[in-house]
């Protein structure tokens, strides 16, 4: 990977990175926050997966091994997230 290739994923990261805290000072209705942040997070985690941790230049076999590691935790937050809302209603 060259300076150039490094420079410009990092400048992504951080073009994201100040999208993420401009939203957190917004007021937007909560599902749709948390959709935008979680959307956004997901992009730079793959941008980081890709390119930082060099799986854009492995095999095709080490890149699908992952896949089923993204499926568990993205349904993992998928379960958790609607308790999380309703424990946030349940406060006086």
């Amino acid at each position: 990977m060259g300076n150039r290739l490094v420079f410009g994923v990092w400048g992504w990261l951080l073009f994201l990175t100040g999208i993420e805290v401009f939203l957190a000072y917004e007021r937007l209705p909560l599902n749709l926050m948390l959709v935008l942040l979680m959307g956004i997070s997901l992009v730079k985690a793959g941008l980081i997966l890709a390119y930082f941790m060099h799986l854009r230049f492995e095999k095709k076999s080490l890149v699908l091994s992952l896949i089923p590691a993204l499926v568990i935790v993205a349904s993992t937050l998928v379960v958790f997230f609607p308790d999380s809302l309703r424990l946030l209603n349940m406060r006086p």
